[in-house]
């Protein structure tokens, strides 16, 4: 098992520096100075040298192997999971952040080479279908420090965790899902208004219920 688990490591760590391998590969193709920052439009609004690209595609890939292994090994030092075995969810969700971090760092590197729309055309959607995917295991959380809808509210009682992940999980999912779609078929900039407002709304809306949980725990005669 242990060895098992080694190998899918190695794996995880091997996907998410496949973009280094694609850029080392296509390196000679790329021009000598590149696009390293876009404007909400998707314009280039600053320009390095493509040295530069290492550094931030580097950044993708460290980030998106140290999430990994921080949500492998949540349950050895958050203190809500202290004692806890390791938690499949938690993995799932180490694995969801990898492929999703892997997939704009290829993202990134296509643009370069003048297909900025195609950065424009999936970026909202891959982001859409990140927040689907989370809903998906948000059900499941237990209260934690690192992942989950982390507030006051949340982590001083186990029952509003609870009932505050069972409705996120929902809208997140559905909201993600919707969110992906719309903004797909959706022209700019209308795509992104859209994209945004459906955002606010799946992530407001769990707050102010966990917060009214929270109002109704504190009276004398609530239930718990």
């Amino acid at each position: 098992m242990k060895q098992r688990s080694s190998f899918f490591n190695l794996l995880m760590i091997i996907l998410a520096a496949s973009p280094l391998i694609y850029l080392a590969l296509i390196w000679h193709s790329i021009p000598p100075i590149v696009p390293v920052h876009y404007d909400l439009n998707f314009k280039p609004d600053r320009m390095d040298k493509k040295n530069m690209l290492w550094v931030i595609n580097g950044m993708f890939t460290l980030v998106s192997i140290l999430v990994y292994f921080l949500l492998l090994n949540i349950h050895r030092f958050d203190p809500k999971r202290s004692g806890a075995a390791p938690s499949a969810t938690f993995k799932r969700l180490a694995v969801v952040i990898v492929v999703f971090i892997t997939a704009l760092n290829f993202l990134f590197i296509v643009a370069l080479n003048n297909h900025i729309e195609l950065m424009h055309k999936l970026l909202f959607p891959l982001i859409g279908l990140l927040f689907a995917f989370i809903g998906n295991y948000m059900n499941n959380l237990k209260p934690n420090y690192f992942a989950g809808l982390r507030l006051p509210w949340t982590l001083s009682s186990d029952y509003n965790w609870r009932k505050t992940h069972h409705l996120a999980s929902k809208l997140w999912f559905w909201g993600g899902i919707s969110a992906a779609i719309i903004s797909f078929l959706t022209p700019s900039p209308y795509s992104q208004y859209i994209f945004f407002c459906i955002l606010f709304v799946i992530i407001i809306i769990p707050v102010v219920y966990s917060y009214q949980i929270f109002k109704q725990e504190k009276k004398p005669d609530s239930i718990t």
